[in-house]
């Protein structure tokens, strides 16, 4: 029944409504109220689907081994790609912050020293699984800013807005209301391509915007990386991993959805049912 309630709860659009959930209840000033009814809903939709047998028949398939390994094997080989896409400043900066995680990794297996632990010390699999999830968010978030900065790079917003003003002027010079069929298509024909060249320069806009917003992400991200690894390290509760984790991912959910309005510029939204395995596996650089 765990597994079942964990697959409901992690569902990506689960954990965005929820988030904004309570977010809205801190918000509202009344949270003493909104908070409970949030939690009540939240633990009435996990209740419907934690027990319903077709969603639990289908976590049951999707968690077979054979399928977990595939699936593994597909995010490993998905993440590799995008690593080789990156410009090589991109690709060190993501060595850097994964060769952190590694040594922070080590040194907590040191300050375990030899022979069990009676309260586990060393950095887990529970926590290098958050800290490869935390590393995989870092590399879409590299993936889709390099793509909003070729997006940029190859659109001149000059050239659009003098696009703009010489069909608006072509447009003024035809005789409105006119009954001639030719002015008519010509008329439609501008109104098309002023429209179009007006949806590009918008769409260029909100990529400068979401460009400095996957920068702000980066550089938060980073410094929560080296901040979760210091906690493993310290053998802090593996709860707050957990809910640093959580919490960046749902951040990470509204960044995708800013992304995923822009036309020309891939989402950093690549959908994987495994996290890639950036720490725990061989990555080529």
């Amino acid at each position: 029944m765990f597994q079942y309630l964990k697959a409901a709860f992690l569902n990506r659009w689960n954990l965005l409504l929820f988030g904004g959930g309570m977010g809205f209840a801190a918000l509202s000033g009344r949270f003493d109220v909104v908070a409970p009814l949030v939690a009540a809903a939240e633990l009435a939709y996990l209740g419907f689907l934690g027990t319903n047998p077709t969603f639990q028949n289908y976590v049951r398939v999707t968690n077979s081994p054979s399928n977990v390994r595939e699936r593994q094997q597909k995010a490993n080989e998905t993440s590799q790609r995008m690593l080789e896409q990156l410009p090589r400043r991109d690709i060190d900066r993501f060595d850097a912050v994964r060769t952190r995680c590694e040594e922070l990794r080590k040194l907590s297996e040191q300050m375990a020293g030899p022979g069990p632990l009676p309260v586990p010390g060393a950095l887990d699999d529970y926590r290098i699984e958050g800290l490869d999830k935390l590393l995989w968010m870092y590399l879409k978030l590299l993936y889709s800013r390099n793509s909003i900065a070729k997006f940029l790079k190859q659109t001149s917003p000059s050239s659009l807005l003098a696009d703009i003003r010489e069909t608006e002027s072509r447009l003024a010079q035809l005789p409105p209301g006119s009954d001639d069929a030719v002015i008519q298509r010509r008329r439609q024909l501008l109104e098309e391509t002023l429209q179009t060249s007006r949806t590009r320069l918008e769409n260029y806009q909100k990529a400068e915007e979401n460009f400095e917003l996957t920068t702000l992400e980066l550089d938060r991200l980073e410094t929560t990386i080296h901040s979760l690894g210091e906690l493993a390290v310290t053998r802090a509760s593996p709860q707050i991993l957990s809910q640093q984790i959580d919490e960046m991912s749902t951040s990470l959910v509204r960044t995708e959805e800013a992304l995923g309005e822009l036309r020309y510029v891939p989402s950093l939204d690549v959908q994987l049912e495994e996290v890639p395995q950036l720490l725990r596996a061989e990555v080529k650089f």
